[in-house]
């Protein structure tokens, strides 16, 4: 900073001391009376004003919000509108103050109408818990006219209720909100000594995963998702929004991935009124699973939050989790129950000891002392000393302002003065002070039942709102709608999305990566762009897909100039992108001879067709690739020839030589997986399907894709085989009986009811067993003994019919409930053993023996498979004794 004196030379002025001085004060101001929540009462300073001026105002019936922000501005020394603000946000938070008008709606984020049009008053939840103006501590406010409380002395982890959000000079806070009742029954368990855990509760509902909330402090994080579920297979219905959006922003995210091509949306109609209804429209053909995780990776429809838990503790910031926030909130409210109780306990022997003189001094009749003085100190010296007899077992000696005080009865009370409405007074008396005595006694049982009244009266309709879930994690690149189109020039090298003129190879999204194999025995791996150069003739080029496993390459390669040809299966799982990667030795003039990518292991027959070159005796044969293990890109293979090769011909199409695949369930996420976790459905081929049976009857079939998503009403989730008959038990709500059904599923593309259309019609069991059974207790009927329990073999009471027939009756008799038992035994035909090739996941594990001549190919061919991960054996192969490594 600069200043011109007067001799005209500029002077530079240092400005530490203002830093110091006013920068640190302004800092200061906005981190303590501004931004950060006390932990002593959870409110800010405009929080805690706003909560005094209601108070102030308070007679039971609304006030105008303008009002409000008036009385509001005798104690915060800032404008109407930051007021107004505060209020609002308290206000839509439903706890302390009970509204009127138009308030805002945190769905819609629509704003509040001007204060002069809406209304508030205390709540009775705020009424009950947050003043009490005989334990507060007041100070003088900002223009010294008024006082104000320093901290009001509410008796709730108001905090964590209301959740708190403030950026300060150098610090800032985020205080989720979380369960009323939750935060109750945690009070309850630290008074009683035991562990607790707390999580966020919005108010947007919602689902959130909570997995590293970190106790609500620095460095935590939970992520949010909007509740989202297909209403029709070209319609997904939002129900609930993630917190801190709302329907607007999330309809402009969801648009705004449309336009980037990320997803596929035809329509968005927003029904939201006091419940969220968000519908979206799909084209025809797209997948509504795979729509929903396009929606959770590409808009608002998943949020992540980062809390930060700062509050202000004797003037000072303080950095705790919401743990130790809810165990300080609960000794501070411990505390001042004590202090209403010291009052409270004080006040009652007060009234004790001025109830106990009266008597004494109407009973014994010492008012007559008094009639012969003349003097007002006679006066006093006469009632004290007419008391002293009767004194003893007061609980504190007889002051002069308890004689003044029994000077002022009236002669109209002495003549209607009864002993013992005055004994049972004091009667009545004793008991609340034994009762308050008692309870300072045992103050954390007096706590305890407080915050059970809370609960008690307050509680109701406070559930929690926001459903905690472990979340999947979506891959992007599987979900996005590929909306751009790759294409190859194969002779000059490059791949691109702008290369129009050239080959179209596949449609391809901006954020996949793609793997080119080139003729000289090179590969690569780069993200999709508008034109990159790899290398030149290109032979293969496709989409990648990271840890694909069931994508094999088939490969034969001359390596080197003049050198032998190997043969090799490989994977891609993992690699470095824009890295060159050769697939043989390296040698110069490597060169492909046969190359094949296939998406499932399929291994074909080749024919192999030699140069005829001096005395070679056999210049054709056939190759299988199926004799060979699957392994690493970096195996040099197994030979094939030392010769050169004039062409190799495809002759035979080959099946797939991999394992079905294996698929669990995780029922904490609904999701398939093929990592070994959660419950075991089976192994899979590329013909099995799924069977799923929900709580509303309907059935259907699917392709096991890892993209399902899974309704919460599901129960029955298992391998489907066409030849087993499903059972169900159902109530027909038009007949009101039970009928029971046996069938097959003759459409497995159709999505079927299996009970009767009629409203009232439920499905009470299902089984899927081959030969199920099912015990029936029947209702007791007036005046008779019970009916034995029915124990029914499915099987034998019906044959299997179709699947829309309505089945037999169960019973006329009037059922109590259904259970299912033990199935009888079935014992399915063993099927017959088939030899596999199984997938080799590890690399730098030997080849099989090579062959250095044709003879000794053929003989590899006819070499049974080696098909166990077990096996993992180190072969060598070659002509030179050398050990080929993956």
């Amino acid at each position: 900073m600069e200043s011109i004196e007067d001799d005209g030379d500029d002077a530079l002025t240092k400005v530490t001391g203002m830093y110091k001085e006013w920068f640190l004060d302004y800092a200061s101001y906005v981190i303590l009376e501004r931004a950060v929540p006390a932990i002593e009462d959870g409110f800010k300073p405009v929080q805690r004003r706003i909560m005094h001026a209601l108070k102030e105002l308070d007679d039971g019936r609304y006030n105008k919000v303008a009002n409000v922000v008036g009385h509001t501005m005798q104690y915060h020394p800032h404008g109407d509108a930051s007021i107004a603000d505060a209020m609002v946000q308290m206000g839509q938070k439903d706890l302390l103050i009970d509204t009127q008008g138009n308030w805002g709606n945190i769905l819609t984020g629509d704003r509040a109408a001007a204060s002069r049009y809406i209304e508030a008053r205390l709540s009775k939840f705020a009424l009950d818990v947050v003043f009490s103006p005989k334990i507060t501590e007041w100070q003088q406010s900002y223009d010294g006219r008024k006082k104000e409380p320093v901290n009001l002395p509410v008796m709730f982890p108001l905090l964590l209720a209301q959740g708190a959000e403030g950026i300060a000079v150098g610090l800032s806070t985020k205080v989720l909100p979380h369960n009323f009742n939750e935060l109750i029954d945690a009070s309850i368990k630290h008074l009683q000594g035991k562990r607790f855990k707390l999580f966020p509760d919005f108010p947007t509902s919602g689902i959130i995963d909570v997995t590293n909330y970190n106790d609500g402090m620095r460095g935590g994080k939970i992520r949010v998702r909007a509740k989202i579920a297909p209403l029709n297979k070209n319609t997904l219905i939002i129900s609930e929004i993630p917190y801190g959006t709302n329907t607007s922003s999330l309809i402009d995210s969801i648009l705004k991935a449309n336009d980037k091509g990320k997803i596929k949306v035809k329509k968005i109609e927003d029904n939201t009124a006091a419940d969220v209804e968000i519908l979206v429209h799909l084209p025809s053909g797209i997948s509504p699973d795979k729509t929903i995780d396009a929606l959770y990776a590409f808009t608002n429809c998943e949020t992540s939050i980062s809390p930060l838990g700062c509050i202000i503790e004797d003037n000072k910031p303080l950095f705790i989790g919401v743990v130790e926030m809810l165990k300080r909130s609960t000794d501070a409210t411990v505390e001042l129950l004590r202090q209403e109780l010291e009052i409270q306990l004080g006040e009652l022997e007060a009234q004790w000891h001025a109830a106990s003189l009266e008597r004494i001094f109407i009973e014994n009749r010492i008012y007559r002392d008094i009639e012969e003085e003349e003097t007002w100190e006679g006066v006093i010296k006469a009632i004290d000393k007419g008391l002293k007899p009767h004194v003893k077992h007061l609980k504190r000696p007889v002051t002069e302002e308890d004689i003044l005080r029994l000077t002022e009865i009236k002669i109209k009370k002495i003549s209607k003065f009864d002993l013992d409405k005055a004994q049972q007074h004091l009667d009545n008396l004793e008991e609340k002070i034994a009762e308050v005595k008692n309870n300072l006694a045992n103050i954390i049982d007096f706590a305890i039942d407080y915050f059970k009244r809370l609960k008690t009266t307050y509680g109701k309709g406070r559930e929690r709102k926001s459903e905690i879930r472990i979340f999947d994690d979506i891959e992007a690149t599987k979900v996005v709608i590929r909306n751009t189109k790759l294409y190859v020039n194969r002779e000059e090298g490059f791949v691109g999305t702008s290369l129009r003129r050239d080959e179209y190879v596949t449609d391809c999204a901006d954020i996949d990566d793609v793997i080119v194999f080139t003729k000289g025995g090179d590969m690569m791996v780069t993200k999709v762009d508008s034109k990159t150069f790899v290398a030149k003739n290109i032979i293969h080029v496709a989409v990648f897909k990271k840890k694909d496993k069931r994508t094999t390459y088939n490969m034969i390669y001359k390596d080197g100039k003049g050198g032998p040809s190997y043969i090799k299966r490989f994977n891609v799982t993992s690699i470095t992108r824009d890295k060159l990667y050769p697939l043989g030795t390296g040698k110069a003039g490597t060169d492909v001879l046969y190359f094949s990518a296939n998406p499932n292991g399929e291994a074909e027959v080749i024919t192999v067709l030699l140069r005829q070159v001096g005395s070679i005796k056999k210049l054709k044969w056939d190759l299988d690739f199926s004799d060979l293990l699957i392994k690493g890109r970096g195996s040099k293979g197994n030979l094939v020839t030392k010769y050169s090769v004039k062409r190799i011909e495809l002759k035979e199409k080959g099946l797939s030589t991999l394992k079905p695949r294996k698929l669990w369930f995780d029922d904490t996420v609904q999701r398939l997986n093929i990592d070994d976790r959660g419950d075991f459905l089976g192994e899979f081929t590329s013909e099995d399907r799924l069977l799923i049976v929900n709580q509303k009857g309907v059935i259907k079939t699917v392709i096991p894709e890892l993209t399902l998503r899974f309704s919460d009403d599901m129960i029955v989730l298992e391998k489907w085989e066409p030849e087993k008959p499903l059972s169900a038990i159902y109530w027909e709500g038009e007949k009101e009986l039970f009928y029971v059904k046996r069938f097959l599923i003759d459409n497995p593309d159709k999505v079927e009811s299996i009970i009767s259309d009629h409203p009232k019609s439920y499905l009470e069991k299902v089984f899927t067993d081959y030969r199920p059974r099912a015990e029936v207790t029947f209702a007791k009927q007036r005046g008779k003994d019970r009916q034995d329990n029915l124990e029914l073999d499915l099987e034998q009471f019906i044959s299997v019919k179709g699947i829309s027939a309505m089945g037999n009756q169960l019973t006329k008799d009037k059922v109590l409930e259904i259970n299912a038992m033990e199935p009888l035994p079935y014992y399915k035909p063993e099927p017959l053993a088939t030899t596999e090739i199984e997938v080799v996941d590890e690399e730098n594990v030997g080849t099989q023996e090579g062959a250095d001549d044709p003879t000794k190919t053929e003989k590899l061919r006819t070499q049974k498979p080696k098909n166990s991960l077990k096996e993992k054996r180190k072969d060598e192969d070659d002509d030179e004794g050398q050990t080929t490594l993956f």
